[in-house]
């Protein structure tokens, strides 16, 4: 049975629900607070679809080193102090959630996720002949420590245990499989089901193609709050260039981004959410471009070939929805990419625009997907992380099919938005 829906949110999520909604048939409104020239977490980011993230990002391994380096301003992984409820709260929970068991129970939840969403990834690209650049090359992670690399290694094998390929790399071979870049590293582990695509244009031309086919995207349309009745959602109250509206549908879906936390609250109920800052700049014309992106993992930084260019990002600050850019964490990506690739100096990045965005983070790393319990015709799909751009089409596909009513394709027990109440 055909229904409207009304999604809050127009990044990619919010985008990738629509498309597979409407495939369903679904009539579809999404309203996006910004204009249709927006920036968002999804556009700066390092463009990977990645197979090879098993593991949450609630780990003890990055507890200790979130803790190691709380008084470094050039930490890759940083959680600004302040005396906020909502951090102490969040904080508590992320420690919480660093075990042995829910690592271990995530790890095939996100090998579902990613390897189905590479698999749609992959037919999109087929359908709209590929204008968003997806390159199946695989990824590399790239350590220059022997240590580093003994732990990758480890990490390789538990991949490959649970399906997902990868395999260990000296640097000759590393050079082999990309040559012409100047490699300064101990060794890799490589993960060929891993892909990189261009972030920017793969929303633009998504939203292109939803509009064509019926759906409506409402831009600089602000949520100012919703209508209630009997256990149901009634209606969005949106305010835009012709007034405020009240926008009724049958199913109603947050797809927020890092403001997700905001909208719950203003419907009752909680949804845990800090913003994870991350910065990216990408050199326009560099003085090597490899073919296949990496993970520099000892330094957290990703490095992505990108429409002729060269995007180096990295740092996960949590600093709530500070916005601003800390040009120390900016030279800490900078020094630690040039380590890996020699060729580069840190004034090869002067002048170079530097992005900046809020990723959704929640206390365990995991997305939320699913129904709200206390409202029968309310989802959410929010807290991606870094992993917004890779798990997109599959967060569309699932949210459709819960909107449908259908057998789902895969188990969410563990996303569940109200697993910390």
């Amino acid at each position: 049975m055909s229904k409207h829906l009304l999604i809050v949110g127009g990044g990619v999520i919010g985008l990738s629900i629509a498309y597979y909604a409407r495939r369903k048939g679904h009539m579809v409104t999404v309203v996006e607070r910004n204009g249709r020239e927006r920036d968002m977490a999804s556009l700066g980011n390092a463009g990977m679809v990645v197979p090879s993230h098993l593991t949450q990002l609630a780990t003890p391994a990055n507890v200790r080193f979130g803790l190691r380096n709380l008084l470094n301003p050039e930490s890759p992984f940083y959680i600004r102090p302040r005396l906020d409820a909502g951090l102490i709260s969040w904080g508590l929970k992320f420690m919480q959630s660093a075990t042995a068991d829910r690592i271990e129970r995530a790890a095939p939840v996100f090998r579902d996720l990613s390897m189905l969403s590479r698999r749609l990834y992959v037919e999109l690209a087929a359908e709209c002949d590929n204008d968003f650049g997806l390159q199946q090359k695989g990824l590399f992670e790239l350590c220059n420590t022997d240590e580093g690399l003994h732990e990758e290694v480890h990490f390789a094998e538990y991949a490959n245990k649970l399906g997902v390929p990868a395999e260990k790399l000296t640097p000759e071979e590393v050079r082999k499989l990309d040559p012409g870049v100047t490699f300064d590293i101990a060794g890799a582990v490589y993960f060929p089901m891993d892909c990189h695509l261009s972030p920017a244009q793969f929303v633009a031309g998504l939203a292109q193609r939803l509009e064509a086919d019926g759906v409506e995207i409402r831009y600089d349309a602000q949520l100012s709050g919703w209508r209630r009745v009997d256990g149901r959602v009634d209606g969005a109250i949106v305010t835009d260039a012709q007034g405020t509206h009240t926008l009724q549908a049958d199913e109603y879906v947050i797809a927020g981004g890092t403001w997700s936390d905001k909208i719950a609250h203003e419907l009752g109920f909680a949804l845990p959410l800090q913003g994870g800052k991350g910065y990216s700049m990408t050199l326009p014309q560099p003085r090597e471009t490899p073919a296949i992106c990496s993970l520099l993992m000892e330094a957290r930084v990703a490095v992505t070939p990108m429409l002729g260019g060269l995007r180096v990002g990295g740092t996960m600050e949590i600093a709530g929805l500070d916005e601003s850019i800390d040009p120390r964490r900016v030279r800490g990506i900078i020094k630690s990419f040039c380590k890996y690739y020699g060729a580069f100096r840190h004034e090869d990045f002067t002048g170079v625009p530097v992005w900046r965005g809020l990723r959704p983070v929640s206390p365990d790393g995991l997305p939320y997907i699913g129904r709200v319990g206390r409202y029968a015709n309310l989802s959410v799909a929010a807290g991606h992380a870094m992993l917004g751009l890779s798990l997109g089409p599959v967060t569309g596909m699932l949210m459709s099919e819960i909107i449908s009513g259908e057998q789902l394709s895969v188990d969410l027990t563990m996303l569940a938005p109200g697993r910390f109440d």
